[in-house]
């Protein structure tokens, strides 16, 4: 598209939502690759409308993406990203976690913003001290383990693999995340929406399209668009 993330950077010193302001920088009009970096973030949004705490240390950026690659594999092309960014032992979590060593290093969330066009929003844990955190959050909460000093390099590492992995084809992305799935060959447990059943199976990788494949126990094998997955 000739833009890459992060070539149109707005650094801001706080705001309530990077995500909120992207998605009124995109009604504007802001062309792919906008991309507005917080220092701190005081009402960031995860995913089903939970709140992401944005703590010292943190990376907390949103990109406007536009065209095709707005569409459902965003979230893993970004985990890719971050994954890369994050080092070797970095895991992706479908659909929208990373992980290090089991425990989660960034979160993904992604909101529509038209037809052809969505924000990104990514929230990294570059610096983060662990025992800074609330028991609920700290108990499943991870860090890369760098300093402070760091978190311009680790953006400018995370963008240039954002644009790459937007530039990639779909088969290449997945066939690259296959080397990064947390969920291949585990026991799963997983709910499609708020109030549904919980199922338990096997995951099997991820399809073409982003789908997540799981296996219950009679053999039956299922694709999953969304919802909330757990290792057991």
């Amino acid at each position: 598209m000739g833009i890459g993330a992060g070539d149109l950077l707005e650094v801001i010193d706080e705001v309530d939502s990077t995500n909120r302001l992207a998605l009124e920088r995109a009604a504007e009009g802001a062309p792919h690759g906008t991309t507005i970096l917080a220092r701190r973030q005081t009402a960031g949004r995860g995913r089903q409308g939970r709140s992401w705490l944005s703590d010292d240390g943190a990376l907390t950026l949103s990109v406007v993406v536009r065209g095709p690659v707005a569409g459902g594999l965003l979230p893993l092309r970004a985990g890719l990203a971050v994954a890369r960014t994050a080092g070797a032992a970095a895991r992706v979590k479908w659909p929208n976690d990373v992980l290090v060593d089991g425990r989660k290093v960034a979160g993904i969330l992604v909101e529509q913003a038209g037809s052809d066009a969505a924000v990104l929003g990514i929230g990294l844990n570059v610096a983060v001290d662990l025992e800074a955190l609330p028991d609920h959050v700290s108990a499943r909460a991870g860090s890369l383990g760098r300093d402070a000093s760091e978190l311009d390099a680790v953006r400018d590492e995370l963008l240039v693999e954002l644009t790459d992995a937007l530039s990639l084809d779909a088969p290449t992305i997945v066939q690259l995340l296959g080397a990064r799935d947390a969920l291949a060959g585990r026991a799963v447990a997983w709910t499609t929406s708020e109030g549904a059943e919980r199922q338990e199976g096997h995951a099997e990788g991820i399809e073409a399209d982003g789908r997540l494949k799981v296996r219950l126990p009679d053999g039956e094998l299922l694709h999953l668009a969304g919802g909330e997955v757990h290792l057991l």
